[in-house]
């Protein structure tokens, strides 16, 4: 198949165009085609489809719309429910605006190489792929969103064109394109200066002259602001009578990157204790020959579990094993603003040894750099708190000698040549031990029940067992009695596991903020029955809306692991179950309309009381 965005959106196979049912089917292929990878949530589609006026029905449209676009694309294509989004696989596809960004890099290096008449193939070839208006046939809302994106994308290879045009004399040619861009663009300087450099070579000096002039009136009349750099240099080639020379090279890294060896890993746990199974198979993965073991391994389970503690356990254990060094990044998934990966490969050029001018400015061009600075290296590189495949994708290397360590509240299903590791709730005698090393083994041993009571009170989950310790440390004339018995009111139990930075409602939160809002209610009802689990239609029954729905709902609060799987027979008989603290935390943000429903309010504003079965 072959996917255009590139102009008027739309669907081929083998040289036929699919039918798509109007602009908004077209804005959903859209915007999962342009998000490459990347889970597009059900609330970022509903404001592209609707604006800020959705319907009441708009779940149900949005399952509508991606059911169709399902059965028209067929086999080979496939659009997977993720995360209270969806994601669509192409395989192998094309996309034009990949193949556009393939072209363009080649014609990026061409010319940045000197090889001139290359380049300008290249970006010819690449820009032909521009077929008219831009997502002419798509939702305003979606227009607005990436069209300026995208038109930066097109005129930046423009630019390269045209520079690669006039280092092969083809001024001439160029002056009347140059003349309508720049009548188009006034305020852009780079297409001005170009135009005044095809004049030049033209031997229409003093029509360079007047271009300049025209922009820097422009300038100050839109702007108040001078020319810049670019216009000024070429206005003072024009006054000596000689063209500007070619954009430079950028320059590249400094002979010796590969003498350094970054160590970005931050301190381990000093206390971590337990996790000795986990431990061993995540450090024996690591140790691995190349050709022995998948290069990346996958730390995943809910939120405070003890992933990154894990993950940097092993990482500091298997340190002699990279001696070329190990990078790391928090990638700021679980905190709601995932860390955009072209900063992360900007930190990681620096780390290798790049000077600032070395490292590239496009997402594409540092990660070639990258992948080819670690070539035939022996480095780690862990990615923690990762949100989705599209974040991490351009940090894995492409040498297997160099190993990966991610974390992950999700399982990333789209990631390749990878072993993955659940991370559950700690057992009981690990979650003791956890806890009498940070509190002392005294402390323990003088009161065992109370202890345990805590251990369990804290949900078995390491980030709660910690903060509970940690409040005993800064409170030593305090028993461990007295903290069980405050732990043991559920209206102020998680205000009691907060101390500082480490704070488990804020940890749970970031899981329950990255919500569509009818999981985020479905939580909230979900966690108001008195009962030990539940069958997966039950999430129906408190939202209202028919089964199929409810099940989506439920399958997206397991994927953000606010939910648990308490039973299946593999398909649609399923039982749910609540870690303990996310019970609580959903009932603290339980609204009144909520607890009506749940309680048997009028059945014309909240539908009857839900009864569930054991």
């Amino acid at each position: 198949m072959e996917f255009r965005v590139l102009g008027p959106v739309s669907a081929w196979r083998d040289g036929s165009e699919v039918p798509l049912d109007g602009a908004k089917q077209r804005t959903v292929l859209a915007a999962l085609l342009l998000a490459r990878g990347r889970t597009v949530s059900d609330a970022q589609l509903c404001q592209l489809l609707w604006g800020e006026q959705p319907p009441a029905t708009f779940a149900a449209q949005l399952y509508n719309y991606v059911s169709r676009l399902r059965r028209y694309l067929g086999d080979g294509v496939e659009i997977v429910r993720q995360w209270s989004g969806y994601v669509i696989r192409i395989g192998g596809s094309r996309l034009d605006i990949e193949e556009f960004e393939r072209l363009a890099g080649l014609g990026r290096d061409a010319l940045r190489g000197g090889r001139h008449e290359e380049a300008a193939q290249w970006l010819h070839e690449a820009l032909a792929l521009w077929r008219g208006t831009t997502l002419a046939n798509v939702t305003d809302h979606l227009v607005e969103a990436e069209a300026h994106r995208m038109s930066e994308l097109r005129t930046a290879a423009l630019e390269h064109r045209i520079e690669a045009d006039l280092m092969l004399g083809r001024q001439a040619e160029l002056v009347l394109e140059l003349t309508d861009l720049v009548a188009g663009q006034p305020l852009h300087e780079r297409l001005r200066s170009q135009l005044m450099t095809a004049l030049l070579r033209c031997d229409r000096q003093a029509d360079a002259l007047a271009v300049y002039h025209e922009g820097r009136r422009v300038l100050a009349d839109e702007l108040g602001v001078d020319p810049g750099p670019a216009l000024v240099e070429a206005y003072r080639a024009v006054l000596a009578g000689s063209a500007p020379p070619a954009a430079e090279v950028a320059p590249r890294a400094e002979p010796g990157w590969r003498d350094v060896r970054p160590a970005m890993l931050p301190p381990g746990a000093q206390d971590f204790c337990g996790r000795g199974q986990e431990l061993r198979e995540l450090t024996g993965l690591l140790a691995e020959p190349s050709s022995a073991a998948p290069p990346r391994a996958l730390l995943t389970g809910m939120a405070g579990v003890g992933k990154t503690a894990l993950a940097l356990r092993a990482a500091h254990l298997c340190r002699g094993d990279f001696p070329d060094g190990q990078l790391y990044a928090d990638l700021g998934g679980t905190r709601g603003n995932a860390t955009d990966p072209s900063d992360v490969l900007g930190w990681f050029l620096r780390s290798l040894g790049n000077t600032e001018q070395a490292i590239p400015r496009r997402l594409d061009e540092r990660e070639r750099l990258y992948r080819s600075q670690l070539a035939g290296r022996r480095m780690l590189v862990v990615l923690d708190n990762a949100a989705d495949y599209a974040q991490v994708r351009p940090l894995l290397p492409g040498d297997p000698s160099c190993r990966v360590i991610l974390t992950c509240r999700g399982r990333l299903s789209e990631l390749p040549g990878v072993t993955r590791l659940e991370v559950g709730i700690l057992d009981p005698a690990q979650a003791l031990d956890l806890f009498a090393t940070i509190v002392g083994p005294q402390r323990v041993a003088a009161e065992p029940a109370a202890a345990h009571r805590i251990v369990q009170l804290c949900g078995r989950l390491s980030i709660g067992i910690r903060v509970a310790a940690a409040r005993l440390i800064a409170r030593p004339h305090w028993s461990l009695r007295y903290l069980a018995q405050r732990l043991a009111d559920e209206r102020f139990r998680l205000d009691e596991l907060r101390l500082g930075t480490l704070d488990v409602r804020a940890r749970i939160e970031g899981s329950y903020q990255g919500l569509a809002a009818e999981s985020q209610v479905a939580l909230r009802r979900l966690a108001l029955l008195e009962t030990a689990d539940f069958p997966i239609w039950v999430a129906a029954r408190v939202l209202g809306v028919p089964r199929w729905v409810g099940e989506e709902v439920a399958e997206n609060l397991v994927d953000a692991r606010l939910l648990e799987i308490a039973g299946s027979d593999g398909g649609r008989r399923q039982r749910h179950r609540f870690h303990d603290l996310v019970r609580v935390f959903a009932r603290e943000k339980a609204d009144p309309v909520d607890r009506r429903m749940m309680a048997g309010g009028p059945p014309a504003s909240a539908g009857p009381r839900v009864r569930v079965p054991a």
